[in-house]
């Protein structure tokens, strides 16, 4: 179960502006997340999602601004050795020669934080939350793509993170699986105390589960509304980002050809 004295914390963004040679790839961009919070920074391809993304864990440093966490500079390690974050990356990034439960144990196992009752206890906790019991024996090549993001999902829960970062957690799913993922992150929160915090161009996830939604164009912020402040708007050009658009090379389409 998860420990009761673990909190979400709030993030900061101030100011961030990232460029990669000429390219400017963040531009000012200042927003903040509140702690408990499920909020969503959408955007195209190339508007800079992810690498804000990489900011909140440190594997990228801003050319000017800052980014804060729990009130912490993000830009300090002593930051993520005090504040639980956990990424779940779009790929899965999960260890093909482990079983689902060895994925799940292996950070917590590999840096003693649990003993060895508690972190099955914790682990098997986990996978029935995430309705994957039947796959902890399993290998990821044995699991279609949906339950391999699920047990991604499942191993960051397992470290019971205060800030939880998702990329693109419903890419390359059919439209059945990605609902079904992002209904997964939307409960989460019930169970978890976490702030969340996803990158997707998934306009369905972000108006169905978020509590806010960033508007990321070109890298820079065009909008932080809630769903409903997003469906009323009359501004064009949020109008335009939220109208319904079929990328037919997009595979989670091309299945249903």
């Amino acid at each position: 179960m998860p420990e009761k004295n673990i909190q979400s914390i709030g993030v900061e963004i101030e100011h961030l502006s990232k460029r990669f040679g000429e390219q400017v790839v963040l531009d000012d961009v200042s927003f903040s997340v509140k702690p408990g919070e499920i909020f969503v920074l959408m955007g195209p391809s190339g508007a800079g999602k992810s690498v804000l993304l990489r900011h909140l864990v440190n594997l990228e440093k801003p050319d000017a601004g800052r980014v804060l966490i729990g009130g912490k500079d993000a830009d300090d390690d002593a930051t993520h050795s005090a504040i639980r974050t956990a990424l779940v990356f779009q790929a899965g990034a999960l260890f093909n020669s482990m079983s689902v439960f060895d994925n799940l144990a292996f950070y917590p196992r590999e840096h003693r934080l649990y003993d060895k009752a508690t972190l099955r206890d914790k682990v098997e906790h986990v996978l029935k939350i995430l309705h994957i019991e039947d796959a902890a024996r399993k290998l990821p090549a044995q699991l279609s793509g949906g339950m391999r993001k699920r047990v991604a999902i499942a191993r960051s829960l397992v470290m019971e993170p205060q800030l939880l970062l998702y990329d693109e957690p419903t890419s390359e799913l059919d439209p059945i699986t990605a609902a079904n993922i992002s209904e997964i992150i939307g409960t989460l929160k019930e169970e978890f105390a976490v702030t969340s915090i996803i990158v997707s161009h998934d306009r369905d996830l972000a108006l169905g589960i978020a509590d806010r939604v960033g508007l990321l164009m070109a890298g820079k912020l065009l909008t932080v509304a809630t769903p409903d402040e997003l469906r009323a708007s009359t501004e064009p050009a949020i109008t335009e980002f939220m109208r319904p658009k079929i990328d037919v090379h997009n595979p989670r389409f091309r299945r249903l050809a």
